[in-house]
């Protein structure tokens, strides 16, 4: 009977060993083959020693899916990795696409396991705090796979829907454009003083935060290994930290845990700020 292949695909977190999940490390080390971006292959070249390895280039995803789909058909274990969240912006919903074209099906000749990993906007905001404890979205600045008009009006439902918003992709050297667009966008929306951090390479070599404020964002220095959040009407900085509360305090005494009903100043935001707020 010819061997049964498995194919894995793996998001291994923000880079650094410690925010790689048991699974993840278990599958990497089950794999005959590593399919990757080279510079993801980099980022966890330590699991890698007697593998063989398949790398490639930052516009070559298509090659890289069929390869790893190939080689699992072949009855080989694969395992096809990327950074953060495999299902976040990542590789999972090109090979389902290539899965769904070749008419696999679970219990055919090869099984298919997608394991997640800590996506870019949960490893940033953990760096700064807690600025996603109430509803956000995710909207990438790349128009590379998507039209520009179409990010444009996802940027405007987000601004008027209030959210925290997560910017991926937000700049690159011939992007340059799109991030002081996408600000002239949400100051639509929202208060010029509205809470921004700014983080490059979270956990990785060369990390950088900066905490600013949404009329200041474009000035920071911004690249494609950079991530933004961006604050809804309630979130405040306290020191280095920025929080974008839940509600509690405004319903229940923290201490009594008795229902109160606290007056805002603006939708969202009390007046109960902490002695050291900073907008």
């Amino acid at each position: 009977m010819d061997k049964k292949g498995e194919l894995y695909l793996v998001g291994f977190g923000p880079g650094h060993f410690n925010h790689l999940t048991f699974r993840a490390r278990e599958v990497i080390g089950r794999a005959d083959v590593v399919v990757g971006y080279r510079t993801y292959i980099d980022l966890v070249a330590d699991l890698l020693e007697g593998k063989e390895i398949v790398a490639t280039g930052m516009t070559e995803e298509i090659d890289r899916a069929r390869v790893a789909v190939d080689r699992a058909q072949k009855g080989e274990r694969v395992a096809i990795v990327s950074s953060g969240d495999v299902g976040i912006y990542g590789m999972a919903g090109l090979i389902f696409e290539i899965l769904s074209e070749i008419g696999w099906k679970p219990g055919g000749d090869f099984s298919v396991e997608v394991i997640p990993g800590i996506t870019a906007l949960s490893a940033v905001a953990s760096l700064v705090g807690a600025p996603l404890t109430h509803d956000f979205a995710a909207v990438s600045l790349s128009d590379l796979l998507t039209p520009w008009a179409v990010i444009e009006k996802r940027l405007h439902a987000a601004g008027e829907g209030d959210f925290v918003i997560a910017l991926y992709n937000p700049q690159s050297k011939r992007r340059d454009w799109q991030l002081k667009r996408a600000q002239e966008i949400l100051l639509q929306y929202k208060v010029p003083d509205t809470p921004v951090a700014v983080v490059k390479s979270a956990y990785r070599e060369g990390e950088r935060i900066v905490l600013t404020t949404l009329d200041r964002m474009a000035e920071a220095e911004v690249g494609m290994l950079t991530t933004i959040l961006i604050g809804n009407a309630s979130t405040f900085r306290y020191l280095d930290f920025l929080v974008t509360p839940r509600g509690y305090s405004g319903k229940y005494d923290l201490e009594s845990g008795e229902i109160l009903h606290k007056g805002i100043d603006r939708p969202g935001r009390s007046l109960n700020r902490p002695p050291d707020f900073k907008a």
